[in-house]
Protein backbone atom coordinates (compact mmCIF):
# COMPACT_ATOMS: atom_id res chain seq x y z
CA UNK A 1 0.00 0.00 0.00
CA UNK A 2 1.96 3.44 -1.14
CA UNK A 3 -0.85 6.01 -2.19
CA UNK A 4 -3.89 7.46 -0.43
CA UNK A 5 -5.66 5.16 1.86
CA UNK A 6 -9.34 6.17 3.00
CA UNK A 7 -9.21 5.75 7.20
CA UNK A 8 -12.71 4.68 8.72
CA UNK A 9 -12.86 5.39 12.58
CA UNK A 10 -15.97 2.51 13.71
CA UNK A 11 -16.63 0.56 16.99
CA UNK A 12 -17.75 -2.72 14.60
CA UNK A 13 -15.42 -5.39 13.42
CA UNK A 14 -15.98 -6.66 9.61
CA UNK A 15 -15.27 -10.19 10.24
CA UNK A 16 -15.21 -11.05 6.11
CA UNK A 17 -12.27 -8.24 6.19
CA UNK A 18 -8.77 -9.04 6.39
CA UNK A 19 -7.19 -7.88 10.34
CA UNK A 20 -4.20 -6.36 12.28
CA UNK A 21 -4.77 -5.69 15.75
CA UNK A 22 -7.22 -2.78 15.67
CA UNK A 23 -6.96 -1.95 11.63
CA UNK A 24 -9.36 -3.87 9.36
CA UNK A 25 -8.86 -3.86 5.55
CA UNK A 26 -10.95 -3.34 2.19
CA UNK A 27 -8.63 -2.56 -0.22
CA UNK A 28 -7.71 1.34 0.04
CA UNK A 29 -9.91 1.35 2.91
CA UNK A 30 -8.58 0.94 6.42
CA UNK A 31 -10.68 0.62 9.62
CA UNK A 32 -9.25 1.63 13.10
CA UNK A 33 -11.90 -0.23 15.38
CA UNK A 34 -12.17 1.05 18.87
CA UNK A 35 -14.21 0.25 21.69
CA UNK A 36 -16.02 3.07 23.42
CA UNK A 37 -16.33 7.02 22.79
CA UNK A 38 -13.10 8.85 20.84
CA UNK A 39 -11.99 10.55 23.93
CA UNK A 40 -11.30 7.69 25.46
CA UNK A 41 -9.71 6.25 23.03
CA UNK A 42 -7.49 9.12 21.40
CA UNK A 43 -4.22 7.35 22.28
CA UNK A 44 -5.42 3.88 20.35
CA UNK A 45 -5.87 6.25 17.83
CA UNK A 46 -2.97 7.61 17.12
CA UNK A 47 -1.03 4.24 18.06
CA UNK A 48 -3.51 3.08 15.06
CA UNK A 49 -2.05 5.47 12.95
CA UNK A 50 1.73 4.64 13.63
CA UNK A 51 0.58 0.85 12.38
CA UNK A 52 -1.19 2.99 9.06
CA UNK A 53 2.05 4.74 8.57
CA UNK A 54 4.16 1.16 8.85
CA UNK A 55 1.87 0.17 5.92
CA UNK A 56 3.70 2.32 3.53
CA UNK A 57 0.86 4.85 3.23
CA UNK A 58 2.06 8.12 1.98
CA UNK A 59 -1.10 9.94 2.03
CA UNK A 60 -4.56 9.63 4.44
CA UNK A 61 -8.12 10.66 3.66
CA UNK A 62 -10.38 10.31 6.91
CA UNK A 63 -13.96 9.75 6.25
CA UNK A 64 -17.41 8.63 7.58
CA UNK A 65 -19.12 10.26 10.40
CA UNK A 66 -17.45 8.90 13.20
CA UNK A 67 -14.54 11.47 13.79
CA UNK A 68 -14.48 14.02 15.91
CA UNK A 69 -11.76 17.03 15.69
CA UNK A 70 -9.95 15.66 18.28
CA UNK A 71 -9.81 12.11 16.99
CA UNK A 72 -8.85 13.16 13.63
CA UNK A 73 -6.04 15.16 15.76
CA UNK A 74 -4.40 12.45 16.99
CA UNK A 75 -4.37 10.35 14.08
CA UNK A 76 -2.40 13.26 12.36
CA UNK A 77 0.10 13.14 14.95
CA UNK A 78 0.85 9.29 14.69
CA UNK A 79 0.56 9.33 11.37
CA UNK A 80 2.96 12.46 10.88
CA UNK A 81 7.00 11.48 10.38
CA UNK A 82 10.04 13.53 8.74
CA UNK A 83 9.13 13.60 5.27
CA UNK A 84 5.43 13.57 5.56
CA UNK A 85 4.11 16.12 8.20
CA UNK A 86 0.97 17.09 6.18
CA UNK A 87 -0.38 14.03 4.55
CA UNK A 88 -3.91 13.99 6.20
CA UNK A 89 -7.15 15.35 4.43
CA UNK A 90 -9.29 15.84 7.15
CA UNK A 91 -13.43 15.53 7.00
CA UNK A 92 -15.97 17.14 8.98
CA UNK A 93 -17.91 20.93 8.73
CA UNK A 94 -15.62 23.53 6.50
CA UNK A 95 -15.12 25.23 9.88
CA UNK A 96 -13.85 21.74 11.61
CA UNK A 97 -11.56 21.24 8.54
CA UNK A 98 -9.59 24.67 8.45
CA UNK A 99 -9.12 24.45 12.05
CA UNK A 100 -7.50 20.76 11.66
CA UNK A 101 -5.83 22.36 8.68
CA UNK A 102 -4.57 25.18 9.98
CA UNK A 103 -2.94 23.02 13.13
CA UNK A 104 -1.41 20.19 10.58
CA UNK A 105 0.36 23.05 8.79
CA UNK A 106 1.56 25.13 11.80
CA UNK A 107 2.87 22.00 13.52
CA UNK A 108 4.32 20.88 10.26
CA UNK A 109 6.13 24.26 10.33
CA UNK A 110 7.37 23.70 13.70
CA UNK A 111 8.52 19.97 13.10
CA UNK A 112 10.62 21.05 10.16
CA UNK A 113 12.63 23.69 11.67
CA UNK A 114 13.13 21.78 14.73
CA UNK A 115 14.33 18.76 12.69
CA UNK A 116 16.63 20.61 10.84
CA UNK A 117 20.24 19.62 11.19
CA UNK A 118 22.58 22.20 13.21
CA UNK A 119 24.43 23.40 10.11
CA UNK A 120 21.17 24.10 8.36
CA UNK A 121 19.96 25.86 11.24
CA UNK A 122 22.18 28.73 12.76
CA UNK A 123 21.27 31.70 15.30
CA UNK A 124 20.45 34.43 12.50
CA UNK A 125 18.31 31.54 10.43
CA UNK A 126 16.04 30.93 13.45
CA UNK A 127 15.02 34.11 14.32
CA UNK A 128 14.71 35.04 10.17
CA UNK A 129 12.81 32.00 10.26
CA UNK A 130 10.37 33.06 12.93
CA UNK A 131 10.16 36.51 11.53
CA UNK A 132 9.29 35.68 8.04
CA UNK A 133 6.58 32.90 8.88
CA UNK A 134 4.69 35.36 11.19
CA UNK A 135 4.76 38.56 8.72
CA UNK A 136 3.92 36.09 6.09
CA UNK A 137 0.35 35.45 7.94
CA UNK A 138 -0.25 39.72 8.93
CA UNK A 139 2.08 41.45 7.49
CA UNK A 140 0.31 45.04 8.28
CA UNK A 141 0.29 44.71 11.71
CA UNK A 142 3.91 43.09 12.71
CA UNK A 143 6.99 45.01 13.11
CA UNK A 144 10.11 43.23 14.56
CA UNK A 145 13.77 43.84 15.30
CA UNK A 146 16.79 41.41 15.29
CA UNK A 147 19.64 42.30 17.91
CA UNK A 148 22.86 40.70 16.86
CA UNK A 149 26.04 39.90 18.27
CA UNK A 150 27.98 42.65 19.63
CA UNK A 151 24.93 44.95 20.28
CA UNK A 152 23.09 42.58 22.56
CA UNK A 153 26.07 42.83 24.70
CA UNK A 154 26.32 46.88 24.64
CA UNK A 155 22.16 46.92 25.30
CA UNK A 156 22.35 44.40 27.98
CA UNK A 157 21.28 41.33 26.97
CA UNK A 158 24.15 39.57 28.63
CA UNK A 159 23.06 35.87 28.77
CA UNK A 160 22.38 35.65 25.25
CA UNK A 161 25.53 37.27 24.34
CA UNK A 162 27.74 35.53 26.19
CA UNK A 163 26.30 31.50 25.62
CA UNK A 164 26.58 32.72 21.93
CA UNK A 165 29.95 34.43 21.79
CA UNK A 166 32.23 31.29 21.28
CA UNK A 167 30.22 29.97 18.37
CA UNK A 168 31.12 30.92 14.78
CA UNK A 169 27.73 31.41 14.20
CA UNK A 170 26.46 34.74 16.15
CA UNK A 171 23.83 35.01 18.64
CA UNK A 172 20.60 37.03 18.00
CA UNK A 173 17.53 38.14 20.07
CA UNK A 174 14.32 38.59 18.15
CA UNK A 175 11.87 41.11 19.26
CA UNK A 176 8.38 40.59 17.42
CA UNK A 177 5.45 42.85 17.89
CA UNK A 178 1.93 41.22 16.87
CA UNK A 179 -0.32 44.22 16.91
CA UNK A 180 -3.43 44.04 15.48
CA UNK A 181 -5.23 47.03 16.22
CA UNK A 182 -2.26 49.53 14.93
CA UNK A 183 -2.23 51.33 18.27
CA UNK A 184 1.26 51.52 19.16
CA UNK A 185 -0.02 52.62 22.62
CA UNK A 186 -2.31 49.06 22.85
CA UNK A 187 -1.73 46.83 26.03
CA UNK A 188 0.35 44.11 25.54
CA UNK A 189 -1.98 40.95 26.27
CA UNK A 190 1.05 38.28 26.09
CA UNK A 191 4.27 38.25 25.94
CA UNK A 192 6.14 34.68 24.32
CA UNK A 193 9.47 33.54 25.76
CA UNK A 194 11.45 31.23 23.06
CA UNK A 195 14.68 28.98 24.22
CA UNK A 196 16.56 28.94 20.79
CA UNK A 197 19.34 27.15 21.07
CA UNK A 198 20.40 25.96 17.82
CA UNK A 199 22.59 23.37 18.81
CA UNK A 200 24.20 22.87 22.33
CA UNK A 201 27.21 21.15 22.94
CA UNK A 202 27.41 21.89 26.63
CA UNK A 203 30.54 24.23 26.64
CA UNK A 204 32.98 23.12 28.37
CA UNK A 205 30.56 21.26 30.53
CA UNK A 206 30.54 18.74 27.31
CA UNK A 207 27.81 16.57 26.66
CA UNK A 208 28.50 13.34 25.72
CA UNK A 209 28.19 12.07 22.32
CA UNK A 210 24.91 10.13 23.20
CA UNK A 211 23.60 13.66 24.82
CA UNK A 212 24.61 15.51 22.34
CA UNK A 213 23.36 13.90 19.37
CA UNK A 214 19.75 15.27 19.40
CA UNK A 215 20.92 18.45 20.50
CA UNK A 216 19.31 20.21 16.97
CA UNK A 217 16.13 20.50 19.04
CA UNK A 218 17.27 22.58 22.04
CA UNK A 219 15.72 25.31 19.65
CA UNK A 220 12.44 23.43 20.27
CA UNK A 221 11.22 26.41 23.02
CA UNK A 222 11.66 28.88 20.06
CA UNK A 223 9.71 26.89 17.13
CA UNK A 224 7.26 26.01 19.42
CA UNK A 225 5.85 29.85 20.76
CA UNK A 226 6.47 30.92 16.99
CA UNK A 227 3.92 28.43 15.76
CA UNK A 228 1.69 28.89 19.02
CA UNK A 229 1.48 32.52 17.86
CA UNK A 230 1.06 31.74 14.07
CA UNK A 231 -2.42 29.46 15.00
CA UNK A 232 -3.54 31.86 17.44
CA UNK A 233 -3.14 34.65 14.40
CA UNK A 234 -4.95 31.91 11.79
CA UNK A 235 -7.99 31.81 14.58
CA UNK A 236 -8.64 34.99 14.78
CA UNK A 237 -6.03 36.71 16.92
CA UNK A 238 -7.26 39.89 18.38
CA UNK A 239 -4.93 41.39 20.94
CA UNK A 240 -1.41 42.56 20.91
CA UNK A 241 1.22 39.60 21.83
CA UNK A 242 5.09 40.27 21.43
CA UNK A 243 7.43 37.52 20.62
CA UNK A 244 11.23 37.08 22.11
CA UNK A 245 13.58 34.70 20.61
CA UNK A 246 16.60 34.28 22.31
CA UNK A 247 19.07 32.62 19.72
CA UNK A 248 22.56 31.33 20.42
CA UNK A 249 24.91 28.36 19.96
CA UNK A 250 26.60 26.59 23.02
CA UNK A 251 30.17 25.87 21.23
CA UNK A 252 33.57 25.26 22.98
CA UNK A 253 36.09 27.72 21.86
CA UNK A 254 38.77 30.58 23.05
CA UNK A 255 36.06 32.65 22.89
CA UNK A 256 33.31 30.67 24.86
CA UNK A 257 31.95 31.40 28.01
CA UNK A 258 33.86 29.52 30.69
CA UNK A 259 33.15 28.08 34.34
CA UNK A 260 33.60 31.00 37.12
CA UNK A 261 32.73 33.76 34.94
CA UNK A 262 30.17 36.50 36.52
CA UNK A 263 27.45 37.19 34.41
CA UNK A 264 25.83 40.86 35.02
CA UNK A 265 21.95 41.43 34.09
CA UNK A 266 19.92 43.84 33.09
CA UNK A 267 17.81 43.96 36.40
CA UNK A 268 20.85 43.68 38.38
CA UNK A 269 21.22 40.33 39.30
CA UNK A 270 24.38 38.74 39.17
CA UNK A 271 25.20 34.69 38.19
CA UNK A 272 28.33 32.94 38.37
CA UNK A 273 28.98 30.24 35.92
CA UNK A 274 28.59 26.51 37.42
CA UNK A 275 27.88 24.63 34.39
CA UNK A 276 27.64 26.38 30.91
CA UNK A 277 25.44 23.28 30.01
CA UNK A 278 22.88 25.26 31.77
CA UNK A 279 22.41 27.76 28.90
CA UNK A 280 19.18 27.90 28.46
CA UNK A 281 18.31 29.54 31.61
CA UNK A 282 20.83 32.11 30.93
CA UNK A 283 19.14 33.13 27.40
CA UNK A 284 15.92 33.15 28.81
CA UNK A 285 16.88 35.68 31.20
CA UNK A 286 17.12 37.65 29.21
CA UNK A 287 13.67 37.41 27.28
CA UNK A 288 11.84 37.14 30.66
CA UNK A 289 13.29 41.01 31.29
CA UNK A 290 12.39 41.75 28.61
CA UNK A 291 8.83 40.11 28.65
CA UNK A 292 8.32 42.06 32.46
CA UNK A 293 9.20 45.53 30.71
CA UNK A 294 5.83 44.79 28.03
CA UNK A 295 3.81 44.91 31.43
CA UNK A 296 1.14 41.88 30.08
CA UNK A 297 -1.11 40.18 31.75
CA UNK A 298 0.63 37.08 30.88
CA UNK A 299 4.23 35.87 30.06
CA UNK A 300 4.72 32.46 28.58
CA UNK A 301 8.05 30.43 28.03
CA UNK A 302 8.18 27.87 26.62
CA UNK A 303 12.07 25.77 26.20
CA UNK A 304 13.71 22.16 26.23
CA UNK A 305 15.40 23.33 29.53
CA UNK A 306 16.29 20.03 31.67
CA UNK A 307 17.04 16.33 31.38
CA UNK A 308 14.97 16.65 34.95
CA UNK A 309 11.81 17.18 33.17
CA UNK A 310 11.75 14.86 31.01
CA UNK A 311 12.79 12.30 33.69
CA UNK A 312 9.61 13.42 35.76
CA UNK A 313 7.14 13.15 32.59
CA UNK A 314 8.36 9.97 30.94
CA UNK A 315 8.71 12.70 27.94
CA UNK A 316 5.19 12.00 27.45
CA UNK A 317 4.03 15.18 29.20
CA UNK A 318 5.58 18.68 29.18
CA UNK A 319 6.45 20.20 32.83
CA UNK A 320 4.85 23.41 33.64
CA UNK A 321 5.87 25.43 36.67
CA UNK A 322 4.47 28.61 37.78
CA UNK A 323 4.13 31.30 41.33
CA UNK A 324 1.11 31.84 40.05
CA UNK A 325 -1.50 29.15 40.36
CA UNK A 326 -4.46 30.44 38.33
CA UNK A 327 -2.08 30.51 35.40
CA UNK A 328 -1.12 27.59 35.79
CA UNK A 329 -4.44 25.57 36.85
CA UNK A 330 -5.77 27.47 33.43
CA UNK A 331 -3.12 25.89 31.38
CA UNK A 332 -3.71 22.66 32.83
CA UNK A 333 -7.49 23.09 32.19
CA UNK A 334 -6.67 24.05 28.07
CA UNK A 335 -3.72 21.23 27.21
CA UNK A 336 -6.22 18.71 28.99
CA UNK A 337 -9.17 19.95 26.71
CA UNK A 338 -6.73 20.35 23.59
CA UNK A 339 -5.26 16.78 24.63
CA UNK A 340 -2.23 17.94 24.82
CA UNK A 341 -0.10 16.49 28.03
CA UNK A 342 1.16 18.75 30.63
CA UNK A 343 1.98 18.19 34.20
CA UNK A 344 2.56 20.57 37.31
CA UNK A 345 6.21 20.23 38.62
CA UNK A 346 7.19 22.06 42.16
CA UNK A 347 7.92 25.84 41.77
CA UNK A 348 8.20 27.96 45.16
CA UNK A 349 9.63 30.82 46.33
CA UNK A 350 12.75 29.04 47.90
CA UNK A 351 13.56 27.08 45.00
CA UNK A 352 14.90 30.77 43.56
CA UNK A 353 17.84 30.36 46.51
CA UNK A 354 18.91 26.31 45.32
CA UNK A 355 21.81 27.62 43.48
CA UNK A 356 24.25 29.31 45.67
CA UNK A 357 27.37 31.51 44.94
CA UNK A 358 30.32 32.54 47.08
CA UNK A 359 30.80 35.41 44.29
CA UNK A 360 27.22 36.58 42.57
CA UNK A 361 23.40 36.87 43.60
CA UNK A 362 23.20 33.21 42.12
CA UNK A 363 24.55 30.47 40.06
CA UNK A 364 22.93 29.05 37.25
CA UNK A 365 23.01 25.57 38.26
CA UNK A 366 25.21 23.09 40.91
CA UNK A 367 28.44 21.09 39.64
CA UNK A 368 26.38 18.25 39.99
CA UNK A 369 24.89 16.19 37.16
CA UNK A 370 21.39 17.20 36.13
CA UNK A 371 21.61 20.08 38.93
CA UNK A 372 20.75 17.77 41.53
CA UNK A 373 17.75 17.33 43.32
CA UNK A 374 14.83 18.84 41.91
CA UNK A 375 16.82 20.37 38.87
CA UNK A 376 13.89 20.87 36.50
CA UNK A 377 12.17 22.95 39.71
CA UNK A 378 15.43 25.07 40.38
CA UNK A 379 16.06 25.48 37.04
CA UNK A 380 12.52 27.36 37.20
CA UNK A 381 13.31 29.26 40.31
CA UNK A 382 16.55 30.76 38.58
CA UNK A 383 14.15 32.13 35.75
CA UNK A 384 11.89 33.35 38.95
CA UNK A 385 14.29 36.11 39.59
CA UNK A 386 14.00 37.61 35.90
CA UNK A 387 10.31 37.91 36.29
CA UNK A 388 8.72 40.98 37.57
CA UNK A 389 5.20 41.06 39.91
CA UNK A 390 5.80 38.27 41.80
CA UNK A 391 5.52 35.75 38.95
CA UNK A 392 1.28 36.77 38.56
CA UNK A 393 0.93 35.94 35.15
CA UNK A 394 4.17 34.14 34.38
CA UNK A 395 3.93 30.05 33.19
CA UNK A 396 6.98 28.83 32.74
CA UNK A 397 6.75 25.30 30.10
CA UNK A 398 9.81 22.82 30.38
CA UNK A 399 9.30 21.06 26.85
CA UNK A 400 10.04 17.49 27.38
CA UNK A 401 7.56 15.86 25.15
CA UNK A 402 8.94 18.43 22.34
CA UNK A 403 11.33 15.57 20.48
CA UNK A 404 12.13 11.86 20.37
CA UNK A 405 15.45 10.60 19.48
CA UNK A 406 13.56 7.42 18.44
CA UNK A 407 10.39 6.33 17.33
CA UNK A 408 7.48 5.20 19.86
CA UNK A 409 4.20 3.78 19.69
CA UNK A 410 2.62 6.89 19.88
CA UNK A 411 5.32 8.77 17.60
CA UNK A 412 8.03 9.01 14.95
CA UNK A 413 11.31 10.44 15.77
CA UNK A 414 11.93 13.76 15.43
CA UNK A 415 9.67 16.79 16.86
CA UNK A 416 6.11 16.08 18.05
CA UNK A 417 4.53 19.84 18.20
CA UNK A 418 4.28 18.76 21.52
CA UNK A 419 3.02 22.62 23.65
CA UNK A 420 1.72 24.46 20.34
CA UNK A 421 -2.05 23.56 21.33
CA UNK A 422 -1.53 24.76 25.13
CA UNK A 423 -0.25 27.97 24.59
CA UNK A 424 -2.13 28.64 21.51
CA UNK A 425 -5.38 28.24 23.76
CA UNK A 426 -4.18 30.14 25.91
CA UNK A 427 -3.53 33.32 23.75
CA UNK A 428 -6.89 32.50 22.52
CA UNK A 429 -8.89 32.58 25.63
CA UNK A 430 -11.17 35.79 26.22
Amino acid sequence: MSHTALIKLTSEKATNWQSAGPLTFNGEEISIVIDGDNQSNLRKIQQAARKVDALGVKQAKLIGDNWCEQSQWAFAQGFSKVGKLAAVEFTGSDEAIKRLTDKQEVSAWAKELINLSPSALVPETLAQSALTYIKGLAPDVVSAEIIADKELEAQGWTGTYNVGKGSINKPVMLMLDYNPSGDVNAPVFTTLVGKGITFDSGGYSIKPSAGMFSMKCDMGGAATVTAALALAIKSGLNKRVKLILCCAENMVSSFAFKLGDILTYKNGTTVEIANTDAEGRLVLADGLIAATENNGEMIIDAATLTGAAMNATGGEYNALFALDDSIVAKAQAVAKAQNDPAWQLPLEEFHSAKCSSAFADTANSTTQKGGGAGGASNAAGFLARFVGNEGKGWLHMDLSACYNEHGTSLWAAGATGSGIATITGLLLEQ
